[in-house]
């Protein structure tokens, strides 16, 4: 059967012009990515990434706007019948809360800040991260917490 996955993901820039990014993996394949995660049936976008940054971080987040919405079509990595649809969000976090989950590896992913003037493709492993890498790079990102 052919479906949907929906992917809702957090976008954190710190006053130091780092973007927040997670390492993780899933059925042994390691990829690093923006933090976030699957859309629950009966949940909207933004309850979604708040669960998920609770879960995987037990960190409370802000969410600010839209950043940007899947526009192309996506097989997911890990089922060629799923259709991947992501979603991105700027968010605001507690920042010293992040750098001390960082420093002790707390968290089911491993977090870490890299600088938007070293940001690349490369660093991100899906698709659809290396277009919203893309557009964050190109300067595309009106709109960003203070």
């Amino acid at each position: 059967m052919k479906r949907f996955n929906i992917r809702v993901y957090g976008i954190c820039i710190n006053e130091r012009d780092e973007v927040l990014l997670s390492d993780e993996s899933y059925r042994d394949l390691s990829f690093t990515k923006f933090p976030g995660g699957g859309l629950e049936f009966g949940e909207g976008t933004i309850d979604c990434l708040k669960r998920e940054f609770l879960e995987e971080f037990n960190l409370e987040i802000e969410v600010a706007e839209l950043f940007y919405l899947t526009d192309f079509f996506q097989v997911s990595a890990f089922s060629e019948h799923d259709q991947v649809v992501s979603i991105y969000y700027l968010i605001r976090a507690d920042l010293d809360k992040i750098d001390y989950l960082i420093r002790n590896h707390l968290g089911a992913e491993t977090l870490h800040w890299v600088n938007l003037s070293e940001l690349s493709e490369e660093l991100l492993t899906f698709p659809i991260d290396k277009v919203v890498t893309r557009r964050l790079i190109s300067g595309k990102r009106s709109g960003f917490p203070d």
